[in-house]
Formats: C-alpha cells, sequence, structure tokens
C-alpha cells in the first residue's frame, strides 16, 4: 500500500502542467467534501469545515471564495449524508453553489479501510455584473447589463480511505448547461466536466513525528492539467508544519494546528512563480473544522484526513 501512494506522488511531481479552471483550494485535503461527493460521513462525526481564499492580494478584480461544508454518517457508516455551499468570485463574474451529498460505503479485508461510493446534486447560480466595466464598444449588447442564471448539476466521485491513507476520484459537475444564448455559452464553459484525482498517505516516523504527503490533480478537457503537491510534517498529533507547490504557479507554507480532538484551524500561504508575481502579493487562505461525536462514540483513532 505504502508503494502504490509512492508511486502516485512521484508521478504527480514528474508532471510540469499547469491552470486554474475551477476554484482554487490549496487546504484541499482538509475539505473534499467540495470535489468528492463520496467523502460524506468519512470522519465518523458531525463534521462541519468554514473555509476562505483570498487569491493575489493587490491584484484588482481578484479571486475570493468562501466553503461551507457538514457532513455525518449514517447507518453505522454505510451511508453519509452532507451538504457543501460555494461562493466565488473574480472580477465581475460570481458563482454561488449549494449541493446535497449522499453516500455509501462498504469496510474492505480490514475494518478500518473501506471504500466508498457518492452522488451529489444541486444548483449554480452564475451572475455577471457588467454595469461598473470600462468597455471601449459602448454598444457592445452586454454594456451596464446585470445578469444571472440558475442551472441544476449532478456530480459523483468514488473514496477508498483507511486510518492513514486515501485515493480519491470524482467528476463534482457532469451535465453541461444547455445553451440558448450567448449568456449560456459562457456559463456552459464555467460549468466545464472536471476531472479530481487526489491521494494522501502519512508515515510514521517515530513515536513524536508523522509525515504526511498528498497530492491534487484537476483535468478538464480542452485545457491545461492543474497538479498541487503537499507534504507536511506532524508532530505530537496536534501541530501540522509544510509546504506547497502548484506546479509552474506557486509555492507556499501551511500550518494546521489541532486545538483539541474536534477542533482544527489551518493557515496556508502560497506567493506565485509565474508572470503574475510582480502584479499581486501572493494568496491567504484559512479554515476551521469541528466534529462532533456522541459521548458514547469517541474516537477510536486519529482521523488524518
Amino acid at each position: 500500500m505504502k508503494k502504490f501512494f509512492i508511486i502516485l506522488i512521484v508521478l504527480c511531481c514528474t508532471s510540469s502542467l499547469q491552470a486554474q479552471q475551477d476554484e482554487q483550494l490549496s487546504l484541499y485535503m482538509y475539505n473534499k467534501l467540495y470535489f468528492n461527493p463520496a467523502y460524506a460521513g468519512s470522519r465518523d462525526a458531525i463534521s462541519a469545515v468554514v473555509s476562505g481564499r483570498f487569491q493575489w492580494v493587490d491584484f484588482k478584480g481578484a479571486p475570493t471564495t468562501q466553503w461551507f461544508s457538514l457532513h455525518t454518517p449514517l447507518i453505522q457508516k454505510s451511508l453519509g449524508l452532507g451538504t457543501h455551499l460555494v461562493n466565488d468570485r473574480i472580477g465581475n463574474r460570481s458563482r454561488t453553489s449549494a449541493y446535497l451529498d449522499l453516500s455509501g460505503s462498504i469496510p474492505l479485508d480490514d475494518a478500518s479501510q473501506r471504500l466508498s461510493l457518492g452522488l451529489s446534486g444541486g444548483i449554480d447560480v452564475v451572475g455577471y455584473d457588467f454595469s461598473a466595466v470600462n468597455v471601449v464598444d459602448p454598444s457592445d449588447p452586454y454594456f451596464g447589463q446585470t445578469q444571472s442564471i440558475t442551472k441544476p448539476n449532478v456530480g459523483a466521485g468514488i473514496y477508498y480511505y483507511g486510518d492513514k491513507h486515501y485515493i480519491s476520484f470524482s467528476v463534482p459537475r457532469i451535465l453541461r448547461p444547455k445553451v440558448t444564448s450567448s449568456f449560456d455559452s459562457i456559463v456552459s464553459t464555467l460549468n466545464a466536466q472536471h476531472y479530481f484525482l487526489a491521494g494522501g498517505y502519512v508515515f510514521d516516523l517515530n513515536s513524536v513525528f508523522k509525515l504526511q504527503p498528498s497530492t491534487l490533480i484537476k483535468f478538464t478537457p480542452g485545457a491545461p492539467i492543474t497538479i498541487d503537491a503537499n507534504i507536511s510534517l506532524l508532530m505530537y498529533d496536534v501541530l501540522w508544519t509544510g509546504v506547497m507547490y502548484r506546479f509552474n504557479e506557486s509555492v507556499g507554507i501551511n500550518i494546521i494546528y489541532n486545538i483539541k480532538k474536534t477542533l482544527s484551524m489551518g493557515y496556508v500561504y502560497d506567493f506565485p512563480i509565474n508572470g503574475l508575481r510582480t502584479y499581486q502579493n501572493g494568496s491567504h487562505e484559512i479554515f476551521l473544522r469541528y466534529d462532533i461525536t456522541p459521548k458514547n462514540r469517541p474516537f477510536t483513532s486519529p482521523r488524518y484526513f
């Protein structure tokens, strides 16, 4: 098993492709419900995550994104139920998404390892505000207009996990919106299918330190691949410190503090290494996770993912 994860991470690190198609997320390993509904219920607790990203500080019209997710196991972990909300804005474009997530899982040869399948369904509300945009051609049909459109969509994913490892593959949006106007064409491009492949493993170095490498690959047909790699060191099961690399785009540092077994908070700062580095001062991302467990069902082992 360890060899498989090492090979997966090495393959990711040998690629040299880039791009941002969907909302960017550096702490993806702590907010997987955003891109994979099969993650619902996998933490043995009612788990809530609030996260925010402020990208390309001091760059006019830079992306800002907020996430919220909530999920819980049902029927002795065989089912999981959750929801996730996303609010994203870049320039004069905004997208607000609300999805319900449902998963079903089965134990494998080891009771600590499970295979989960998930489905999600919800809506994306996409809007454009052209009222404050400077245009060269005032006769442009969108000049001075504010438009929005609501489109339903569904997603699916598969999630294999244990106490110290996971592999995830998902398609958060499967449907392509029907194009009946030029505005629909813009929304259809924005809601293109994205394929997410992620994996991570926790290695025990000794009784004090653990090492967690992880990676996330995003692929959209007709667009370059985005690959994130992260490696973090855990000390005393309390403090994660690590570095991240988004290929040909940015590098960064992260810190996660487990205040107690049920409460964690984290921060990431990443700085561009591409042509944008002279126009902005990096990106900030924060997150807070809280797990609620019944008094008669405490955590039986650390939940690293």
